[in-house]
């Protein structure tokens, strides 16, 4: 038998294609169709005029198709420096900024420059299920940060929780699973945690775009020094609809970067040229369209905690962005519950135990709506068969 891995062969199987499996010879009827709520994603194309974009450049860019920079295309890194300046009051070079294939893989080249096997990283739990997962695979302990009211963690508690062992904390705002907003005094908090006990923070902003308030999420950005603690992550896939293309960003020191290019011209060379040419094209030129779609998000958002209040039973624990944590009301853990859902009510839904320890007893008692996927009539539909559902 071939050697295998043991904290890969440790490490769970990724929930969506779990989930995915739940489907397996199931059949759902037209006049009450399959609700799809599990993967946190857009569900239809880039707009027609990213897409002529890009179709252009791969007709006309020999570029477009050979090997670009590892830390991504210039321009695309001079845009985001540029708009980040902006949008955060602060300052970040070009040289400070790497493109990835997606935030995934940002977050795994973070993680990378900061850890090795034995080592400790603080998540918040309910946890994104794949910084679980990569944590996992690399043997550093995920050390789990219990959220409080408002699915809030607390930074008096992380600090309880360093030892010396730990190399960083890692935060999600807006937040995936719960779609918490975090405050910007909370950021800072743990900024300023992380700093003094030489630590990185590891911020990552996918869903930034459709954050409910207005203006920057926080100053941290505009601090001097911030290259000695902060990592920041973002995603263009949610707002452009670019997710297979696989376009992100990391914002980090140039001291770390250097380290972050030896990773990514590992593990992938460089990200695909026509999804940084597309996100490119996004930033300059869709800045009104995805206005657009973070009101709709916005929308779909109020539709979905008006919905849930009126389900007896049901609790809402956080909702923003794309997501919605719930508590619900069934005397059944959410694993069972979740498979019932979708078998009796057509509804797929993501159990609270992929996002939290095996031994946390608040597992069960969770499940996280990805209520994105789903426009205000859908998310109306979702109510109904959630408020006839009987286990």
């Amino acid at each position: 038998m071939l050697p295998l891995n043991p904290a890969l062969a440790a490490t769970f199987r990724p929930p969506v294609m779990e989930a995915r499996r739940w489907l397996e010879g199931l059949t759902f009827p037209p006049e009450r169709p399959l609700i799809n709520l599990s993967q946190a994603a857009p569900v239809e194309p880039p707009p027609e005029a990213l897409r002529r974009a890009m179709a252009e450049a791969a007709l006309q860019r020999p570029d477009a198709h050979l090997y670009g920079p590892v830390l991504g295309r210039p321009d695309l890194r001079e845009a985001v420096a540029r708009d980040w300046s902006r949008a955060y009051a602060g300052t970040i070079r070009a040289d400070e900024v790497a493109i990835t294939q997606g935030c995934n893989q940002a977050f795994c080249a973070a993680i990378q420059t900061l850890a090795r096997a034995g080592d400790e990283v603080i998540l918040p739990t309910p946890w994104y299920f794949n910084h679980k997962m990569w944590l996992d695979m690399q043997g550093i302990r995920a050390v789990p940060l219990r959220c409080g009211p408002g699915m809030l963690p607390d930074a008096a508690e992380a600090a309880r929780l360093v030892s010396d062992r730990s190399r960083a904390i890692v935060l999600v705002s807006p937040n995936n699973p719960s779609g918490a907003e975090y405050p910007a005094e909370l950021l800072r908090g743990f900024f300023d945690l992380a700093r003094s006990r030489g630590l990185a923070l590891v911020l990552d902003e996918t869903y930034r775009d459709f954050d409910a308030r207005e203006g920057a999420p926080h100053d941290l950005f505009a601090d001097p020094d911030w290259g000695d603690t902060l990592i920041h992550l973002y995603s263009f896939s949610k707002a452009y609809r670019l997710t297979g293309h696989r376009v992100g960003a990391l914002i980090a020191s140039p001291a770390r970067m250097a380290e972050v290019e030896k990773f990514l011209d590992t593990v992938a060379i460089c990200a695909g040229q026509l999804g940084q040419i597309g996100a490119a094209w996004g930033m300059a030129n869709l800045r009104d369209w995805l206005a657009g779609e973070r009101a709709e998000i916005l929308a779909r958002r109020r539709a979905m905690a008006q919905g849930m209040a009126a389900l007896p039973g049901w609790r809402v624990k956080g909702c923003g962005a794309y997501f919605a944590w719930v508590e619900h009301p069934f005397a059944m853990p959410a694993p069972e519950l979740a498979q019932r859902l979708l078998r009796q009510a057509g509804v797929l839904l993501l159990p609270g135990s992929m996002f939290m320890p095996a031994d946390d007893p608040e597992a069960a008692r969770h499940l996280r709506i990805a209520f994105a996927n789903a426009d205000r009539d859908g998310i109306a539909a979702l109510m109904r068969r959630l408020e006839a559902f009987r286990p």
